[in-house]
């Protein structure tokens, strides 16, 4: 992932935090990578950084 890609991914992180404050940050991962990746029990391990910002993104359109 290059830096702009990271700084969008910890950006929109932010943003989704602050959209879902009733979320621990764990469980805001754990959630994204059920979006990414699918209810598998590897998928926060697994899942690729770009997997994790269009995971965002899409959680972010709703």
């Amino acid at each position: 992932m290059t830096d702009p890609q990271r700084q969008e991914l910890l950006r929109s992180l932010g943003q989704l935090c602050e959209a879902c404050p009733e979320l621990r940050f764990g469980q805001l991962i754990a959630n994204l990578a059920v979006v990414a990746r699918g209810a598998e029990p590897s998928a926060v391990w697994d899942m690729e950084d770009d997997e994790l910002l269009a995971a965002v993104r899409c959680q972010r359109k709703h």
